[in-house]
């Protein structure tokens, strides 16, 4: 019997993608004074709609693509890595975080009602 099912592994890569996004916001942050650093991110919603994609077709979920961010404002040194939106960025990885986890909290809670419901 499987405890989990395509929700679970939706979830797990919701949240897999969002430490992504945390792991790639950090690494903008740590290189805000590096000379001709240019910042890179990904599209959090098309990654999330292929690893959806995917899931229900049984296959593995690729790794996100990760691209270098257009569009920003460089700095003489070549640098275009702006504080503000990877401050920006990062909250908004915190928030689908905290709540992916509470839905997948939710999902197990429902699963342990579930089997503890004829000790009732």
């Amino acid at each position: 019997m499987e405890l989990t099912g395509t929700l679970s592994n939706e979830l797990a890569h919701y949240l897999d993608l969002n430490t992504r996004q945390i792991q790639l916001t950090a690494s903008n942050m740590a290189n805000i004074d590096t000379p001709g650093y240019r910042a890179v991110g990904m599209d959090f919603e098309a990654e999330m709609r292929q690893a959806m994609r995917s899931i229900e077709k049984g296959e593995a979920a690729g790794a996100p693509r990760v691209k270098r961010e257009d569009g920003l404002i460089v700095r003489p040194d070549g640098n275009d890595v702006s504080m503000d939106r990877e401050s920006l960025n990062l909250a908004e990885a915190q928030l689908r975080f905290k709540t992916g986890v509470a839905l997948l909290k939710e999902q197990f809670s429902g699963m342990m009602n579930a089997i503890h419901a004829d000790a009732k």
